[in-house]
């Protein structure tokens, strides 16, 4: 059992990072022999923008450039994929949507050709949410934030390529609640994460 835990934050001491750590220590805790890495996309340098070599990639007139072959290759030995990111504007920070953008192409994640046949490729991938978002749960029920965000990332970009979507969590009031209770959260959710 292995995971792919992907952060996208800029600071290495942020509670998004902290999310990651705890949630792979959950998970090795839980299950010995299991292994997780975390790819920190920042500190990595990702190039997130969708570029003329992606375009020419999904129109399926050239092959994945190394760094999305390399984070596709990532994914591939992944029993479990993890996306912790802190919420920007009711969605995911714009490095891990780019990172999505690249990664998840045509020909790997989907097959989408010219007579509008649309196979899922991913059916094997199990994947985890983590959002840490620093409004509070009204906020994101009275304007349907959750729902929003559900429909965009859970739906638009997971079930799209066929990935089943085991949990999609949203760690609110980040900026008053203790840092622990959203520690321990991710730690629990790493323990449980192939039961």
């Amino acid at each position: 059992m292995h995971a792919l835990i992907v952060v996208a934050h800029h600071e290495p001491l942020s509670l998004t990072h902290g999310l990651a750590r705890q949630i792979g220590e959950g998970l090795v805790q839980a299950n010995p022999d299991a292994t997780f890495e975390i790819a920190d996309l920042y500190a990595e340098g990702f190039e997130p923008r969708f570029g003329a070599a992606d375009f020419a990639v999904h129109h399926r007139e050239a092959q994945p450039p190394a760094d999305v072959l390399a984070e596709q290759a990532r994914i591939d030995r992944a029993d479990a994929l993890v996306l912790v990111y802190p919420v920007y504007w009711w969605s995911m920070p714009a490095l891990l949507k780019g990172w999505i953008d690249r990664v998840f192409s045509n020909g790997w994640a989907f097959d989408f050709g010219g007579d509008l046949m649309h196979v899922k490729k991913l059916q094997h991938m199990r994947v985890h949410l983590v959002g840490l978002g620093g409004a509070d749960a009204r906020a994101y029920e009275r304007h349907g934030y959750g729902a929003a965000m559900k429909a965009q990332i859970d739906h638009g970009i997971f079930d799209y390529s066929g990935a089943q979507v085991i949990s999609s969590t949203l760690l609110l009031d980040s900026e008053v609640q203790d840092p622990a209770l959203h520690l321990k959260t991710a730690h629990d959710l790493g323990s449980q994460m192939f039961t």
